[in-house]
């Protein structure tokens, strides 16, 4: 054990917290590659060998293994998805874009919307109608099946927004929050449709090379761009692909690491080479052709992601953009000169997609109208989307409007009132449902070498005194802390306080990649001997390899991590309890205890606070407050509480210690998907502290 503390001492002395009991320390960020190194650089490695494999199967057993390495090194924990509560509404089940990655999901253009709620009986017809059409028989149509049972159906939809798009450069953000609203402004080069089929968009077809590198797609002819107020201003043509992808790299937004690796010349281009070199061309306005590094059998699913779509090139140029990437460093600068894209200004874009963009005010509403002259209008169901501003501060009235029928849906939580006051009115027992669980993964991540301990407002500070920080850092180093809190974090009741005690296992998630997202086309064997039968999901790897790493560390079989959704899968007091014994056997006299960790929380949104409330008392009790103690700090508007962490652009800017208020929805059809965003560059490692 004294070598082992050596080691624990010699890591400490590395990134710079040694001496912290001197008098008037003073709290240093560390090399962010040295941590990185220190707790992922065995992951990374593994998700290279992973990416070297020769076959899809081979390289699912390898992702696994990465998966479980990731898992194990306790740097995240995962808590839910998307779904999985009591919800009323009046929109049809299946009528976006039905798909686990990208952004179709997004796209509201066919939605089918009544005026009245719609019954579980009801929505059980319709997904039965769903299911066939799926399977070949016959069509889906909501429409005609709501009608004949009485319901009109509507073309205005409204509903809202927390936070505001801060930019209409859809190449130019990988947040959500922006893309919800653009990705309806703007068509790609295929679209997944409703029954989860993948379908022409603005590729009307395309061809793949026989080794698989070189894929040339047809561009459909007639598409314009329009301005916000419907003015045809130029024709779509395959030169503005070039031109998205060119800008997309020149931003480095966070789309950027997607595409390197995969399409041939990016990562030199990135790296000062010449954007020639990139396989992105067109010969002519109807032809795009897109040479890739290797055969990438998922490549096609990538397309439904925001990197590759288009803008308008003459715009663009027009608007203060150029190209290469000091060049829109430069150029981004200027803000009097660079007006493309501005959130405060609607014309500041065009738009070739199904809705024009005609109004975005930040703190007050969204306004999205039919473009009349898009492509596939026919196919287009509303008229108008309204976003309509709401920091979740009222939700009674919010409630009340959803029934009034401003609103088309409202989740029924227990925290904020709304599942009492739909018991009360009857409106639970005619019309709640259990809403269908997603691909999308939230978890908590520990901030390994935080930057930032308020806004510099002075909003959102943290109470830490200088020695206090160090002792913070020095424990989330220490893998077996680190494991000690996040098994004391109690899945189960952190969710019963949104969801309610009866769903309070139904949108629990357990790993990081959707356990069924993927499996074995064949019978596959690893490199110890390990066979797994063809069809066995991605999931049930994950649970075997991360179950050995569990059984070397000594954990008995019953306290396993389970890895299957809606289970409390990580929750054990009693293991936190052990590792917690370990750590601070291992951490000796390096920090002073108890440890004191920060998680953030919207003092207004009612359901924050009682999750934090919980989240302090089971973690407390779990580790005893003589050894952690949860410092819960306020934030009073939902713009600093989101500054602190969502919107925190790196991992310096991160204002807390434990957030738990981030997720990552898969962009395509691979677990690659998820897990680079924990590899060197990966966006998600911001999360967790780290720029490297």
């Amino acid at each position: 054990m004294k070598k082992l503390l050596s080691l624990v001492l010699a890591l400490v002395m590395m990134l710079g917290v040694v001496g912290s009991f001197a008098e008037g320390a003073t709290y240093e960020r560390a090399e962010d590659e040295d941590i990185y190194m220190a707790v992922l650089g065995d992951y990374d490695e593994m998700m290279k060998a992973a990416k070297a494999a020769a076959t899809n199967d081979e390289r699912f057993v390898l992702y696994a293994q990465a998966e479980a390495a990731l898992l194990d090194s306790a740097v995240m924990v995962p808590t839910t998805t998307r779904g999985g509560a009591y919800q009323i509404s009046r929109i049809a089940p299946r009528t976006v874009p039905y798909v686990q990655w990208g952004n179709d999901d997004d796209r509201l253009f066919g939605l089918v919307l009544s005026d009245e709620f719609i019954t579980p009986a009801e929505r059980a017809e319709l997904m039965d109608a769903w299911n066939k059409a799926v399977a070949g028989e016959g069509e889906y149509d909501p429409a005609g099946i709501l009608t004949a049972k009485g319901h009109k159906i509507q073309s205005d939809y409204k509903t809202t927004f927390s936070t505001a798009p801060v930019t209409l450069d859809w190449l130019n953000t990988s947040s959500q929050s922006d893309t919800e609203i653009t990705v309806n402004t703007v068509d790609g080069l295929v679209q997944y449709n409703n029954l989860n089929q993948m379908k022409p968009a603005l590729a009307e077809s395309w061809e793949v090379s026989e080794d698989g590198t070189t894929y040339t797609f047809k561009i459909r002819e007639g598409v314009k761009w329009y301005t916000s107020e419907g003015e045809e201003y130029a024709d779509v043509v395959a030169g503005d692909f070039v031109a998205g992808f060119h800008h997309m790299l020149d931003a480095a937004a966070g789309l950027e690491w997607l595409v390197e690796g995969v399409v041939k010349g990016a990562s030199e281009y990135l790296a000062g080479g010449s954007f020639d070199d990139v396989g992105y061309a067109a010969p002519d306005d109807r032809t795009l052709v897109i040479t890739l590094e290797g055969d990438i059998p998922y490549f096609m699913t990538m397309l439904t992601y925001s990197c590759f779509l288009p803008i308008c090139e003459d715009w663009y140029t027009s608007h203060g953009g150029v190209f290469g990437i000091e060049e829109y460093k430069a150029a981004f600068a200027d803000t009097a000169a660079y007006t493309f894209g501005k959130s405060t200004d609607v014309s500041s874009q065009v738009y070739c997609g199904p809705f024009l963009l005609t109004k975005l005010n930040a703190d007050s509403e969204i306004d999205l109208v039919k473009n009349e002259n898009y492509y596939k209008a026919d196919e287009v169901t509303l008229n108008s989307i309204t976003w309509i501003y709401d920091n979740g501060e009222n939700m009674k009235q919010y409630y009340d409007d959803t029934v009034s029928g401003i609103y088309a849906a409202v989740a029924l939580r227990a925290a904020n009132g709304t599942m009492a006051l739909a018991v009360e009115d009857g409106n639970f027992e005619k019309y709640a449902y259990v809403t269908d669980t997603e691909s999308t993964t939230y978890f908590g991540g520990l901030n390994l070498n935080r930057g930032t301990f308020a806004l510099e407002s002075g909003a959102v500070a943290s109470p830490k005194t200088e020695q206090q920080k160090i002792d913070t850092h020095t424990a989330l180093m220490n893998k077996n802390f680190r494991k000690a809190f996040l098994f004391a974090f109690d899945q189960a009741t952190y969710n019963a306080v949104a969801n309610g005690e009866e769903l309070k296992l139904s949108n629990l998630r357990n790993m990081y990649t959707h356990p069924q997202f993927v499996s074995l086309e064949n019978a596959t064997t690893d490199a110890d001997g390990k066979e797994f039968a063809a069809g066995t999901f991605y999931g049930d790897m994950v649970q075997y390899y991360l179950s050995k790493l569990e059984a070397a560390d000594g954990v008995p079989e019953d306290q396993y991590i389970i890895v299957a959704d809606a289970v409390n899968g990580w929750y054990n007091a009693d293991k936190a309890k052990a590792y917690l014994a370990r750590a601070k056997e291992e951490l000796g006299d390096t920090v002073s205890w108890p440890i004191t960790i920060d998680i953030n929380y919207y003092s207004a949104n009612s359901t924050q606070v009682a999750q934090i409330n919980a989240v302090k008392q089971v973690v407390e009790a779990a580790l005893g407050t003589e050894n952690v103690v949860i410092n819960m700090v306020e934030a009073t508007t939902s713009e600093d509480f989101y500054a602190s962490g969502y919107r925190a652009t790196t991992g310096a800017a991160g204002n807390f210690d434990f957030f738990y208020g981030s997720g990552w929805g898969p962009d395509f059809g691979d677990p690659c998907t998820y897990l680079d965003t924990f590899g060197v560059n990966g966006y998600m490692l911001k999360v967790i502290g780290i720029d490297y």
